[in-house]
């Protein structure tokens, strides 16, 4: 697997004042030419040379969440693919993705997967390049026993990539620092202000119509309270202050399912070598410009989130 971490000369790009001073709101406007300045890592010629990426989630009631995250990983170019999900739906799963190992995990009484139960994934998990925890899982308990023993589970330099309830657990975690560096989260705003009312932070309330710098605001805090990068809308934060701003997306993004996919891509990135601020952005603007391309297509609204899927390697391959 090749890394890539070097960055464009942004300067143009950043508004003043913004450069080095984490509290200064305007960012990097993500562009076309701006990502072909940050090449993504060259693919290798096999799928262990290109990542090896683990999902964690899919609970019987949900496992489409899943499902679709861990296709958005295939189609951005992620190399070998292991789903670890519900045991009542591990079968099914397995012939939805034919082209992901499946590992299916014991389940308590409530049939959501026992957090304890992820140490049946241990081998993949030790060899993954990037490991994405939380779409589709159904009981915050659970999900909180399932992310306190992924740092015993995964390797040294294996990104971690946490959504929903896996997201949502993190200030009652026990993993504490350790997945410095190497973090990435996914919040929606409900998420966003929980996390920070869980870490005393004076940007908590964004309300219900929050504007550009507010989002700028909570972005930025989020991540240095996490110590993470922080994709969140149309936003990508990193923990050092830098600001990322995707100019292009569509208000039909907001349906069931589309965060999943987002956060699929930016863990299967991460698998093929890329940093986690360099995943997330570019994983943030190909969301969005998938979603352009089919608010063209389809309409402003109604496109499905599965329709996002065969869209991201078409809009990478035309900014790349």
């Amino acid at each position: 697997m090749s890394t890539s971490t070097d960055e464009p000369n942004a300067d143009e790009e950043t508004t003043d004042g913004a450069a080095g001073n984490p509290d200064a709101a305007p960012g990097v406007t993500v562009t076309p030419g701006m990502l072909r300045e940050w090449p993504l890592p060259s693919p290798g010629a096999s799928k262990y040379e290109r990542g090896q990426v683990v999902i964690v989630g899919g609970d019987r009631r949900s496992p489409g969440a899943a499902l679709l995250a861990a296709e958005a990983s295939l189609r951005v170019g992620a190399g070998r693919l292991t789903l670890a999900l519900a045991e009542g739906a591990a079968i099914a799963a397995a012939v939805a993705l034919p082209e992901s190992g499946v590992v299916a995990l014991r389940e308590t009484d409530d049939r959501q997967i026992d957090g304890t139960a992820i140490d049946a994934a241990a081998d993949d998990l030790g060899d993954a390049d990037a490991v994405l925890a939380g779409p589709g899982l159904d009981d915050a308990e659970q999900a909180l026993a399932l992310v306190d023993r992924l740092p015993a589970l995964v390797g040294d330099e294996t990104v971690v990539v946490l959504d929903a309830y896996a997201l949502g657990v993190l200030p009652r975690s026990t993993v504490g620092d350790a997945f410095a560096g190497r973090l990435v989260l996914t919040p929606n705003l409900g998420e966003v202000e929980r996390l920070l009312e869980a870490a005393g932070s004076a940007d908590a309330g964004l309300g219900d119509d929050p504007d550009d710098d507010a989002l700028d605001a909570a972005a930025h805090s989020v991540a240095r309270a996490y110590g993470a990068v922080v994709s969140c809308q149309r936003r990508v934060a990193h923990p050092d202050g830098r600001l990322w701003l995707i100019g292009s997306g569509h208000g039909g993004l907001g349906t069931s399912g589309s965060g999943d996919v987002l956060a699929g891509a930016i863990a299967g990135l991460c698998a093929r070598g890329a940093s986690p601020e360099q995943a997330a952005v570019w994983a943030t603007h190909a969301h969005a410009a998938a979603g352009d391309r089919l608010a063209v297509a389809v309409g402003p609204l109604g496109f499905l989130a599965h329709e996002l899927l065969a869209e991201l390697p078409r809009v990478l391959v035309e900014v790349g």
